[in-house]
């Protein structure tokens, strides 16, 4: 149902849509292509970018952490260094060292022993003297223990969600952690990354707005092409309309010219010859009247006289019409038309004819019959007017690629050789190729001119039966032909 209903969709487009859809499809199509792999590699490239800047930012923190907790040991080492694993007023001496070390508006120092028990926590106080080993997270994750793991690995950075002291909100907090292995505690600080989660979203929406744009940009490109396609499409079209409506204007003069050139060498063959052959008979006839009422004896002669002009009336009458359409074309085939052709042109111009025909395994269509007899008389008139030959040959016959048609003169040729042909008659030789799709060829030398036309197989009929009831041998052949 789909294959149908796109055919009868193409079937709707005109020929000037079709070829706009050709010559824009590729290019949206490409032009697609290209923005996606464009738009694909930028989101790639962004992305490791925000990727690398994250993790820039999160080290910077972490030596910041670092950094903290370096101060903080070297504020309470002289105390641990000195201190006994059991010495309690060491211990208390530590802790309140690290309660009063703030920093910032959220910076602080925890204790966690072993046990999970917090020790110092001075911005959240709530959590000291209380066990909060299995802790974990809103999203699952350990803290008490992961931190008291690491710490008893040395140190360690641990990221975890935390509520901030001064508003209560979680936030994902970065904390470093390490361990007095000789009293059990767990001593560390965090940061909370807010400002660097906050600089990695401002990244990753002005890189989408970036893709965006791209995306625009490339689907701008792409209308503003295939609008000056559409453009040059219709200008193209205008002016080949243009051109066509020209040619067929000059094409349809030429077929009144040349219907108009035909009616005046008909209309000169009448008066020339039938006319005056006419008038030539009137008068002997009226002669021949006029004797016999006065009972001269030359009456017969007059009436004699009269009667071979008429003879040559009916004979010339029969030339004219033989010459707009031989009877024998039709009758038996396009070599005899040829031969006869040839005879007559020999006979009337004096020029030797040599005409050559081999029998064709195909017979010839009609209209390639009448095609190439028709141009044998456009060569034959052009030989007579203009060549100056002396001698034509003509060759028939068929071949693997078609028929073909050559007659060679020995004449004067071209005035200009290799030029193309421009004369009517030529015109009309290549023209009447050019509508069964074969080829004409003129090739002028010193020696004189050859034309050679040829039609293609697809107007070769299949073969007729080798001896046709009614059709002697001698005939058979002429008819394949």
């Amino acid at each position: 149902m789909q294959q149908g209903l796109a055919w009868s969709f193409g079937k709707k487009l005109s020929y000037g849509q079709k070829i706009f859809l050709l010559a824009t499809l590729p290019l949206v199509f490409a032009m697609l292509t290209v923005g996606f792999i464009v738009l694909q590699e930028a989101r790639g490239v962004a992305e490791r970018e925000i990727a690398v800047l994250e993790a820039e930012l999160i080290a910077a923190k972490k030596a910041e952490l670092r950094n903290y907790v370096s101060i903080a040991r070297t504020a309470f080492g002289p105390v641990y260094g000195n201190a006994l694993p059991d010495d309690e007023i060491a211990k208390r001496e530590v802790l309140q060292i690290l309660a009063a070390m703030t920093y910032g508006n959220e910076g602080f120092y925890f204790v966690y022993d072993y046990e999970g028990t917090n020790l110092v926590s001075p911005r959240q106080t709530w959590l000291i003297e209380k066990n909060w080993a299995g802790l974990s997270d809103s999203n699952g994750v350990p803290v008490v223990d992961e931190l008291i793991r690491l710490a008893r690995q040395g140190s360690g950075y641990h990221t975890y969600t935390w509520p901030k002291p001064n508003s209560g909100k979680p936030a994902t907090m970065v904390s470093y952690v390490i361990g007095l292995q000789d009293w059990h505690w767990a001593i560390g600080t965090g940061i909370f990354i807010d400002d660097v989660l906050a600089s990695v979203a401002s990244a990753r929406a002005q890189t989408k707005a970036r893709v965006q744009r791209t995306f625009l940009y490339i689907g701008g490109i792409t209308s503003a092409a295939v609008f000056a396609v559409f453009l040059s499409g219709l200008f193209l079209n205008l002016r080949e309309r243009r051109l066509a409506e020209d040619k067929l204007k000059a094409l349809t003069q030429r077929v009144f010219d040349t219907q108009e050139e035909e009616r005046g060498r008909v209309a000169r063959e009448l008066h020339d010859s039938i006319s005056q052959i006419l008038v030539g008979v009137r008068y002997t006839l009226e002669l021949a009247r006029r004797r016999q009422t006065t009972g001269d004896t030359r009456a017969g002669d007059s009436l004699s006289s009269g009667i071979t002009h008429l003879n040559g009336a009916i004979q010339e009458v029969r030339r004219i019409s033989r010459d707009l359409r031989p009877g024998v074309l039709d009758d038996l085939g396009l070599g005899p038309a040829l031969q006869s052709l040839a005879e007559e042109f020999g006979a009337r111009t004096g020029i030797e004819v040599d005409f050559e025909t081999v029998v064709f395994r195909n017979r010839l269509d009609q209209d390639a019959k009448i095609a190439l007899y028709r141009v044998a008389q456009e060569a034959l008139t052009n030989v007579e007017r203009h060549s100056g030959a002396t001698r034509v040959n003509m060759l028939v016959r068929g071949t693997k690629l078609g028929a073909v048609l050559r007659i060679q003169d020995n004449g004067r040729g071209m005035p200009e050789t290799g030029s193309e042909p421009s004369g009517l008659g030529l015109r009309n030789m290549a023209e009447r190729m050019a509508r069964l799709d074969g080829t004409l060829r003129v090739i002028s030398t010193k020696t004189g001119l050859m034309i050679e036309a040829q039609v293609p197989l697809t107007h070769m009929l299949t073969p007729i039966a080798k001896n046709p009831v009614g059709l002697s041998k001698g005939q058979d052949a002429k008819a394949n032909q």
